[in-house]
């Protein structure tokens, strides 16, 4: 059976029209008419049927849809294993960082590739974990590593656990609190606090730790994804960092910044986790974004 003629009779299902099909594959509609031709002679049967200026599937042609789906995506696999394997010492490494990671990895991994395998094309994104699954699945990225706890599992994703790191209140050397020695949440509320959107298993953690009042619903002031630039903030005033220490370990090593002692200690952890399209063929150059991220996120 000819993959272009499935890839031809997908596109006309999935726009219900000969002519955007035909504009979407760069086909002539003489040309696409002839392989939907060629298809329903091959299968015997009559796959779409003409409803005014529609084209609705036929009992037929609905089965076939459903079939040709995963003939074409596995045909599209094969394509790619080959591809991957003429470029074994080369080629993109399209990854996607949640807030945690992207702090804890983006500029160390870029400058890793740059000095270490120059010829690796790497393409980094930024944003909300929801958007990022979108374009996994969309075949945009080839990997995300992200926070386990907002991905949930589904049998199109492969989901593998990399790091638990350990959650702190991080705040500048110079802070009115960083010399006491048992910081209590009151005292961490008078001072606005700066967060990522947590999942709802941290904010039940920290609810159970401090109490109702530690819903960071009501105490985050300053919240984004950009763990980087919540922490250049906690840098120049008296905000206070509430996430994965690891991401403040480069002031606090430098001195710039410190982890407030509260009390209770707040003993709350991010997981993460590296999550790929189940069943899709992963480039050789991915086993250097693996080995790194097990280098590098550790607390």
């Amino acid at each position: 059976m000819n993959i272009r003629h499935l890839e031809h009779f997908l596109a006309v299902a999935e726009t219900g029209s000969f002519s955007r099909a035909a504009e979407r594959l760069h086909l002539t509609q003489s040309a696409l008419s002839r392989s939907i031709q060629a298809l329903e002679t091959e299968v015997d049967g009559r796959l779409l049927d003409r409803v005014g200026k529609r084209n609705e599937l036929t009992p037929l042609g609905r089965h076939v849809v459903e079939r040709a789906r995963r003939i074409v995506l596995e045909a599209s696999e094969v394509r790619r294993s080959a591809e991957l394997l003429r470029k074994a010492d080369g080629g993109v490494m399209r990854i996607g960082l949640g807030s945690g990671p992207g702090a804890i990895l983006m500029t160390p991994l870029m400058c890793h590739m740059a000095q270490n395998h120059p010829r690796v094309r790497v393409n980094i994104t930024r944003g909300p974990t929801e958007l990022q699954l979108v374009q996994l699945r969309a075949r945009q990225l080839d990997a995300l590593v992200v926070d386990e706890r907002r991905v949930a599992p589904n049998d199109d994703l492969h989901i593998e656990p990399v790091a638990e790191m350990a959650a702190a209140w991080i705040a500048r050397a110079s802070h009115p609190l960083a010399h006491q020695a048992a910081v209590t949440l009151a005292n961490l509320l008078d001072y606005p606090i700066a967060t990522t959107p947590l999942s709802d298993e941290v904010v039940r953690l920290l609810v159970e730790r401090y109490g109702p009042e530690a819903n960071p619903t009501r105490i985050a002031t300053l919240q984004c994804d950009d763990v980087g630039g919540l922490i250049d903030v906690v840098s120049r005033t008296n905000a206070i960092f509430l996430g994965v220490r690891a991401a403040a370990r480069e002031g606090i090593e430098a001195g710039s910044l410190c982890e407030l002692q509260t009390r209770p200690a707040l003993r709350t952890t991010a997981r993460y986790a590296y999550v790929s399209l189940a069943g899709r063929s992963e480039a050789p150059v991915m086993s250097l974004l693996r080995e790194f991220v097990a280098q590098r996120m550790v607390d």
